[in-house]
Protein backbone atom coordinates (compact mmCIF):
# COMPACT_ATOMS: atom_id res chain seq x y z
CA UNK A 1 0.00 0.00 0.00
CA UNK A 2 1.29 3.80 -1.06
CA UNK A 3 1.69 6.08 2.07
CA UNK A 4 0.56 9.33 1.68
CA UNK A 5 3.41 11.91 2.59
CA UNK A 6 1.16 14.46 3.03
CA UNK A 7 -0.27 12.65 6.31
CA UNK A 8 1.58 11.61 9.26
CA UNK A 9 3.90 13.64 12.42
CA UNK A 10 6.45 16.26 11.62
CA UNK A 11 5.02 17.12 8.44
CA UNK A 12 6.33 20.40 6.51
CA UNK A 13 4.92 22.24 3.59
CA UNK A 14 5.44 25.38 1.55
CA UNK A 15 2.79 26.93 0.12
CA UNK A 16 2.68 29.11 -2.53
CA UNK A 17 1.05 32.90 -2.25
CA UNK A 18 0.86 35.78 -1.94
CA UNK A 19 -1.46 34.91 1.28
CA UNK A 20 -3.39 38.45 1.77
CA UNK A 21 -3.61 39.48 5.46
CA UNK A 22 -5.94 41.89 7.14
CA UNK A 23 -3.71 44.31 7.46
CA UNK A 24 -3.04 44.55 4.04
CA UNK A 25 0.22 43.24 3.04
CA UNK A 26 0.68 39.60 2.36
CA UNK A 27 3.21 36.85 1.95
CA UNK A 28 4.65 35.85 -1.04
CA UNK A 29 4.48 32.49 0.37
CA UNK A 30 4.12 30.64 4.07
CA UNK A 31 5.40 27.49 5.76
CA UNK A 32 3.20 25.75 7.76
CA UNK A 33 4.27 22.74 10.23
CA UNK A 34 1.98 20.37 10.62
CA UNK A 35 0.16 16.61 12.42
CA UNK A 36 -2.12 14.27 11.38
CA UNK A 37 -3.37 11.16 13.31
CA UNK A 38 -5.68 8.80 11.99
CA UNK A 39 -6.50 8.02 8.27
CA UNK A 40 -8.39 10.23 5.81
CA UNK A 41 -11.80 8.41 4.88
CA UNK A 42 -13.99 8.44 1.79
CA UNK A 43 -13.16 11.94 0.36
CA UNK A 44 -11.57 12.80 3.91
CA UNK A 45 -15.17 13.36 5.09
CA UNK A 46 -13.89 12.33 8.93
CA UNK A 47 -11.30 15.37 9.15
CA UNK A 48 -11.30 17.34 12.45
CA UNK A 49 -8.87 20.49 12.64
CA UNK A 50 -7.79 21.38 16.17
CA UNK A 51 -6.64 24.41 16.82
CA UNK A 52 -4.28 25.13 19.44
CA UNK A 53 -3.78 28.03 22.11
CA UNK A 54 -1.59 31.09 22.39
CA UNK A 55 2.21 28.86 23.41
CA UNK A 56 0.81 25.69 22.00
CA UNK A 57 1.78 23.88 18.40
CA UNK A 58 1.72 21.00 16.40
CA UNK A 59 2.29 18.14 18.16
CA UNK A 60 -0.83 17.80 19.72
CA UNK A 61 -0.59 13.99 20.71
CA UNK A 62 3.11 13.31 20.15
CA UNK A 63 5.72 13.83 22.18
CA UNK A 64 7.49 17.44 21.95
CA UNK A 65 10.77 17.56 19.72
CA UNK A 66 12.23 20.05 22.07
CA UNK A 67 10.75 19.30 25.94
CA UNK A 68 10.37 15.44 25.41
CA UNK A 69 7.28 15.95 27.04
CA UNK A 70 3.70 14.21 25.90
CA UNK A 71 1.68 16.56 23.24
CA UNK A 72 -0.51 18.78 24.83
CA UNK A 73 -3.90 17.15 24.25
CA UNK A 74 -3.09 13.24 24.31
CA UNK A 75 -5.30 12.43 26.67
CA UNK A 76 -7.98 13.55 24.87
CA UNK A 77 -6.29 12.50 21.16
CA UNK A 78 -5.86 9.10 20.21
CA UNK A 79 -7.57 5.44 18.97
CA UNK A 80 -10.40 5.32 21.39
CA UNK A 81 -10.23 8.54 22.96
CA UNK A 82 -12.72 11.81 23.50
CA UNK A 83 -11.19 12.57 19.79
CA UNK A 84 -11.19 9.09 18.14
CA UNK A 85 -8.32 8.52 15.90
CA UNK A 86 -9.58 5.36 14.99
CA UNK A 87 -12.62 6.80 13.37
CA UNK A 88 -11.56 10.46 12.33
CA UNK A 89 -8.42 12.23 10.66
CA UNK A 90 -7.38 14.36 12.86
CA UNK A 91 -4.96 17.70 11.99
CA UNK A 92 -3.43 19.94 14.11
CA UNK A 93 -1.24 23.00 12.42
CA UNK A 94 1.39 25.54 13.92
CA UNK A 95 -0.82 28.67 13.46
CA UNK A 96 0.86 31.23 11.24
CA UNK A 97 3.36 33.80 13.35
CA UNK A 98 4.45 31.13 15.68
CA UNK A 99 7.59 29.47 15.93
CA UNK A 100 7.04 25.86 15.82
CA UNK A 101 7.64 25.36 11.88
CA UNK A 102 4.99 27.82 10.16
CA UNK A 103 5.96 31.40 8.84
CA UNK A 104 6.71 33.71 11.75
CA UNK A 105 9.74 36.30 12.38
CA UNK A 106 11.89 33.98 12.96
CA UNK A 107 11.23 33.01 9.50
CA UNK A 108 13.65 34.11 6.47
CA UNK A 109 12.19 36.90 4.24
CA UNK A 110 13.17 35.99 0.70
CA UNK A 111 13.15 39.33 -0.42
CA UNK A 112 16.55 40.04 2.06
CA UNK A 113 17.62 36.20 2.98
CA UNK A 114 17.44 37.20 6.80
CA UNK A 115 14.90 36.66 9.68
CA UNK A 116 11.70 38.93 9.21
CA UNK A 117 11.80 39.90 12.79
CA UNK A 118 9.58 42.79 13.20
CA UNK A 119 9.43 43.13 9.52
CA UNK A 120 7.16 40.33 9.13
CA UNK A 121 3.62 42.05 8.97
CA UNK A 122 0.98 42.25 11.51
CA UNK A 123 -1.50 38.86 11.68
CA UNK A 124 -4.80 38.15 12.84
CA UNK A 125 -6.94 35.14 13.90
CA UNK A 126 -8.74 35.62 10.40
CA UNK A 127 -5.01 35.38 8.69
CA UNK A 128 -4.18 32.25 10.70
CA UNK A 129 -7.47 30.49 9.41
CA UNK A 130 -6.71 31.59 6.06
CA UNK A 131 -3.41 29.68 6.17
CA UNK A 132 -4.91 26.92 7.52
CA UNK A 133 -7.52 26.93 5.01
CA UNK A 134 -4.64 26.63 2.61
CA UNK A 135 -2.79 23.58 4.63
CA UNK A 136 -6.41 21.93 4.01
CA UNK A 137 -6.32 22.53 0.16
CA UNK A 138 -3.35 21.13 -0.25
CA UNK A 139 -4.19 18.24 1.99
CA UNK A 140 -7.32 17.32 -0.31
CA UNK A 141 -9.94 18.41 2.84
CA UNK A 142 -12.45 20.24 0.83
CA UNK A 143 -14.71 20.10 4.39
CA UNK A 144 -14.18 19.43 7.62
CA UNK A 145 -16.75 17.17 10.02
CA UNK A 146 -15.48 19.75 13.24
CA UNK A 147 -12.71 22.43 14.26
CA UNK A 148 -12.27 21.96 17.83
CA UNK A 149 -10.00 24.24 19.33
CA UNK A 150 -9.47 26.05 23.29
CA UNK A 151 -8.75 29.21 24.56
CA UNK A 152 -6.94 31.31 21.12
CA UNK A 153 -7.45 27.53 19.12
CA UNK A 154 -11.59 28.47 20.24
CA UNK A 155 -11.08 31.88 18.51
CA UNK A 156 -9.86 30.24 15.32
CA UNK A 157 -12.64 27.80 15.27
CA UNK A 158 -15.33 30.26 15.64
CA UNK A 159 -13.11 32.25 12.45
CA UNK A 160 -13.04 28.86 10.88
CA UNK A 161 -17.36 29.21 11.06
CA UNK A 162 -17.07 32.74 10.30
CA UNK A 163 -15.37 32.94 7.47
CA UNK A 164 -15.52 29.27 5.68
CA UNK A 165 -18.91 28.57 6.86
CA UNK A 166 -19.28 25.72 4.18
CA UNK A 167 -16.06 24.73 5.07
CA UNK A 168 -17.15 23.35 8.47
CA UNK A 169 -19.72 21.02 9.38
CA UNK A 170 -19.53 21.66 13.18
CA UNK A 171 -17.22 23.99 15.86
CA UNK A 172 -16.38 23.32 19.30
CA UNK A 173 -15.29 25.89 21.33
CA UNK A 174 -13.64 25.65 24.44
CA UNK A 175 -12.88 28.68 27.39
CA UNK A 176 -13.03 31.12 24.92
CA UNK A 177 -14.38 34.25 23.17
CA UNK A 178 -15.24 35.84 20.02
CA UNK A 179 -13.49 39.63 21.19
CA UNK A 180 -10.91 40.39 23.21
CA UNK A 181 -11.46 42.10 26.46
CA UNK A 182 -9.76 45.59 27.87
CA UNK A 183 -8.52 43.46 30.73
CA UNK A 184 -7.00 40.49 28.61
CA UNK A 185 -5.61 43.22 25.76
CA UNK A 186 -4.35 44.90 29.14
CA UNK A 187 -2.48 41.59 30.42
CA UNK A 188 -1.02 40.64 26.77
CA UNK A 189 0.85 44.68 26.71
CA UNK A 190 1.99 44.05 30.11
CA UNK A 191 3.95 41.03 28.24
CA UNK A 192 5.02 43.09 24.97
CA UNK A 193 6.06 46.15 27.01
CA UNK A 194 8.33 43.15 29.67
CA UNK A 195 9.79 41.71 26.12
CA UNK A 196 10.53 44.83 24.56
CA UNK A 197 12.40 46.40 27.44
CA UNK A 198 14.95 43.30 27.80
CA UNK A 199 17.93 45.32 26.12
CA UNK A 200 18.65 41.44 24.01
CA UNK A 201 15.53 42.05 22.39
CA UNK A 202 17.46 45.32 19.72
CA UNK A 203 13.97 46.00 18.00
CA UNK A 204 13.28 41.78 17.43
CA UNK A 205 16.58 41.52 15.42
CA UNK A 206 17.84 39.48 17.53
CA UNK A 207 18.26 36.15 15.89
CA UNK A 208 22.16 36.87 15.28
CA UNK A 209 22.79 37.39 19.64
CA UNK A 210 21.14 36.68 22.39
CA UNK A 211 17.35 36.66 22.73
CA UNK A 212 15.48 38.22 25.12
CA UNK A 213 14.63 35.46 27.67
CA UNK A 214 14.31 37.74 30.86
CA UNK A 215 11.87 39.79 28.91
CA UNK A 216 10.04 36.78 27.70
CA UNK A 217 10.13 34.54 31.12
CA UNK A 218 8.53 37.75 32.91
CA UNK A 219 5.66 38.09 30.30
CA UNK A 220 5.23 34.05 30.36
CA UNK A 221 4.91 34.37 34.09
CA UNK A 222 2.50 37.43 33.57
CA UNK A 223 0.37 34.94 31.44
CA UNK A 224 0.52 32.19 33.25
CA UNK A 225 -1.46 33.61 36.19
CA UNK A 226 -4.38 34.35 34.15
CA UNK A 227 -4.54 30.63 33.71
CA UNK A 228 -4.72 29.86 37.28
CA UNK A 229 -7.38 30.22 39.70
CA UNK A 230 -7.18 31.85 42.84
CA UNK A 231 -8.37 28.88 44.22
CA UNK A 232 -6.34 26.42 42.82
CA UNK A 233 -3.29 28.47 43.24
CA UNK A 234 -4.29 28.71 47.00
CA UNK A 235 -4.61 24.82 47.55
CA UNK A 236 -1.43 24.67 45.55
CA UNK A 237 0.84 26.57 46.88
CA UNK A 238 -0.30 29.21 50.00
CA UNK A 239 1.59 31.20 51.20
CA UNK A 240 4.48 28.15 51.96
CA UNK A 241 7.66 28.69 51.56
CA UNK A 242 10.72 27.62 49.23
CA UNK A 243 13.00 24.99 50.43
CA UNK A 244 13.66 27.02 54.14
CA UNK A 245 11.99 27.46 57.11
CA UNK A 246 12.18 31.35 57.87
CA UNK A 247 11.46 34.17 55.32
CA UNK A 248 15.12 35.67 53.94
CA UNK A 249 14.04 39.34 54.14
CA UNK A 250 15.47 39.30 50.13
CA UNK A 251 14.17 39.49 47.29
CA UNK A 252 15.03 35.82 46.56
CA UNK A 253 12.25 33.27 45.77
CA UNK A 254 11.08 32.91 49.38
CA UNK A 255 7.44 31.65 48.46
CA UNK A 256 6.62 28.20 46.46
CA UNK A 257 4.51 30.46 44.26
CA UNK A 258 7.06 32.75 43.08
CA UNK A 259 9.63 29.84 42.57
CA UNK A 260 6.61 27.75 40.24
CA UNK A 261 6.57 31.30 38.45
CA UNK A 262 9.70 31.58 37.78
CA UNK A 263 10.40 28.11 36.40
CA UNK A 264 7.66 28.65 33.99
CA UNK A 265 9.24 31.45 32.90
CA UNK A 266 12.41 29.82 32.39
CA UNK A 267 11.29 26.85 30.75
CA UNK A 268 9.36 29.22 27.94
CA UNK A 269 12.15 30.50 26.86
CA UNK A 270 13.79 27.13 25.65
CA UNK A 271 11.12 26.42 23.28
CA UNK A 272 9.48 29.95 21.82
CA UNK A 273 10.38 32.93 20.14
CA UNK A 274 10.00 36.62 21.97
CA UNK A 275 9.01 37.87 18.65
CA UNK A 276 6.55 35.12 18.00
CA UNK A 277 4.84 36.07 21.60
CA UNK A 278 4.11 39.99 20.33
CA UNK A 279 2.80 38.61 17.16
CA UNK A 280 0.25 36.31 18.38
CA UNK A 281 -0.51 38.24 21.51
CA UNK A 282 -1.39 41.44 19.18
CA UNK A 283 -3.40 39.00 16.73
CA UNK A 284 -5.85 37.26 19.76
CA UNK A 285 -6.45 41.43 21.02
CA UNK A 286 -7.12 42.31 17.30
CA UNK A 287 -9.85 39.94 17.22
CA UNK A 288 -13.35 40.87 16.85
CA UNK A 289 -15.44 39.04 15.20
CA UNK A 290 -18.60 41.39 15.57
CA UNK A 291 -16.91 44.03 14.64
CA UNK A 292 -17.40 43.95 10.63
CA UNK A 293 -20.88 42.66 10.85
CA UNK A 294 -22.22 45.73 12.12
CA UNK A 295 -21.06 44.86 15.59
CA UNK A 296 -23.87 42.20 15.64
CA UNK A 297 -21.87 38.65 16.10
CA UNK A 298 -25.60 37.27 15.36
CA UNK A 299 -25.01 38.75 11.89
CA UNK A 300 -21.33 36.56 11.61
CA UNK A 301 -23.59 33.18 11.96
CA UNK A 302 -26.77 33.90 10.57
CA UNK A 303 -28.08 31.67 8.31
CA UNK A 304 -25.28 28.87 8.21
CA UNK A 305 -25.99 25.12 9.25
CA UNK A 306 -22.61 24.38 11.11
CA UNK A 307 -23.59 23.00 14.32
CA UNK A 308 -21.61 24.41 17.39
CA UNK A 309 -20.69 23.45 21.22
CA UNK A 310 -19.28 25.54 23.60
CA UNK A 311 -17.84 24.90 26.88
CA UNK A 312 -17.06 27.32 29.76
CA UNK A 313 -15.34 26.45 33.65
CA UNK A 314 -16.77 28.06 36.44
CA UNK A 315 -13.07 29.00 38.00
CA UNK A 316 -11.97 30.70 34.04
CA UNK A 317 -11.52 34.07 35.32
CA UNK A 318 -9.57 34.74 32.15
CA UNK A 319 -12.09 33.91 29.26
CA UNK A 320 -15.45 33.59 32.08
CA UNK A 321 -18.98 31.96 31.15
CA UNK A 322 -20.28 35.36 30.60
CA UNK A 323 -18.03 35.26 27.36
CA UNK A 324 -19.51 31.80 26.13
CA UNK A 325 -23.18 32.76 27.02
CA UNK A 326 -22.96 35.78 24.77
CA UNK A 327 -22.06 33.78 21.91
CA UNK A 328 -24.29 31.18 22.43
CA UNK A 329 -26.81 34.00 22.47
CA UNK A 330 -25.86 35.35 19.74
CA UNK A 331 -25.88 32.12 17.80
CA UNK A 332 -29.26 31.58 19.20
CA UNK A 333 -30.43 34.64 17.59
CA UNK A 334 -28.89 33.27 14.15
CA UNK A 335 -30.62 29.73 14.25
CA UNK A 336 -27.81 27.99 14.70
CA UNK A 337 -27.78 24.92 16.27
CA UNK A 338 -25.98 24.99 19.70
CA UNK A 339 -25.22 23.47 22.87
CA UNK A 340 -23.65 24.80 25.81
CA UNK A 341 -22.13 23.30 29.08
CA UNK A 342 -20.37 25.17 31.98
CA UNK A 343 -18.15 22.92 33.75
CA UNK A 344 -17.30 23.12 37.36
CA UNK A 345 -12.94 22.89 37.99
CA UNK A 346 -10.54 24.30 40.18
CA UNK A 347 -8.19 24.88 37.59
CA UNK A 348 -9.34 27.91 36.12
CA UNK A 349 -8.56 28.47 32.13
CA UNK A 350 -5.72 25.76 32.16
CA UNK A 351 -8.73 23.26 32.76
CA UNK A 352 -8.80 22.71 29.28
CA UNK A 353 -5.67 21.49 29.31
CA UNK A 354 -6.43 18.71 32.39
CA UNK A 355 -8.36 15.70 33.13
CA UNK A 356 -12.08 16.13 33.21
CA UNK A 357 -14.30 13.74 32.75
CA UNK A 358 -17.22 15.59 32.02
CA UNK A 359 -15.36 17.61 29.41
CA UNK A 360 -14.41 14.23 27.89
CA UNK A 361 -17.84 13.17 27.33
CA UNK A 362 -19.40 16.71 25.96
CA UNK A 363 -16.11 16.33 23.06
CA UNK A 364 -16.92 12.97 22.36
CA UNK A 365 -20.68 13.07 22.77
CA UNK A 366 -20.59 16.00 20.02
CA UNK A 367 -18.09 14.62 17.97
CA UNK A 368 -20.25 11.56 17.33
CA UNK A 369 -23.19 13.70 16.68
CA UNK A 370 -24.48 14.54 13.30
Amino acid sequence: MTVDARFGLDRHVRLPGPLPLDGGASLPEIEIAYETYGAPGAAASNAVLVCHALTGDQHLASPHPRTGKPGWWQRVVGPGKPIDTDRNLVICANVLGSCMGSSGPASVDPASGRPYAMRFPVITIRDMVRAQAALLDHLGIARLKAVVGGSMGGMQALEWAATYPDRVEAALVIASSARHSAQNIAFHEVGRQAIMADPNWRNGDYYDGTPPAAGLAVARMAAHITYLSEAGLTEKFGRRLQARDAKSFGFDADFQVESYLRHQGLSFTDRFDANSYLYITRAMDYLDIAEEHGGSLANAFMGMATRFCLISFDSDWLYPTAESRAIVQALNAAGARTSFVELSSPFGHDAFLLENTEMDRVIAGFLASR
